[in-house]
């Protein structure tokens, strides 16, 4: 009896070590960015407000980690609103027909410490494609004021407005073809 007691209690303790934790995003301390280049000589940035990420592991160092991401599309923001309106309309992102961006993750590769090659299946303007972003583990902490442990990231990456079928009327002299994306943020666990 003793033997399967410590038997169970032994498969009981291997079950916990893979426990999946939730991590999801602290909308106070996590952005979403992007800069475009206007005409050659400067750049457009501007930021997505209204979004949920959450992110899936059972390692302390996120080397499983499985990220996912919904960005309202209207909460686009660039600071200037007829910009933003134009942005919204089917010139661009058409919000009206395609509300929601999406990324899940499908694979996390380390390259050095803190450091990862992060794909996953990105979808904007109804168009999905896998794409590649480096992304920064910048450690855990408890947070001084809940206590609980708090996760930093940053993730940056370059995609390409034509590969999903957005602002195809405005050619890359007006408006770069290569859109850089800026995230950072905080996560506490679930």
């Amino acid at each position: 009896m003793k033997k399967i007691s410590l038997f169970f209690l032994f498969v009981a303790a291997s079950f916990a070590g893979f426990s999946q934790n939730v991590w999801k995003a602290d909308k106070a301390h996590t952005q979403i960015k992007f800069d475009i280049t206007h005409l050659g000589v400067s750049t457009v940035s501007g930021a997505y407000t209204d979004f949920d990420v959450n992110i899936t592991s059972a390692k302390a160092d996120f080397s499983d980690a499985v990220f996912n991401l919904s960005i309202k599309a209207e909460s686009i923001n660039t600071g200037i609103q007829q910009r933003d309106t134009h942005l919204k309309s089917a010139d661009f992102f058409d919000v009206a027909t395609y509300p929601t961006i999406t990324f899940k993750s499908t694979g996390i590769k380390k390259v050095s410490e803190g450091k990862y090659k992060l794909t996953g299946n990105l979808t904007i303007h109804g168009v999905t494609k896998p794409v590649t972003m480096d992304l920064w583990y910048r450690g855990t902490i408890s947070h001084p004021m809940t206590k609980k442990p708090d996760a930093g990231f940053k993730l940056t990456g370059t995609l390409k407005r034509s590969d999903f079928e957005v602002g195809g009327k405005f050619p890359a002299a007006m408006l770069s073809e290569e859109v850089t994306i800026t995230a950072d943020g905080e996560f506490a666990q679930d």
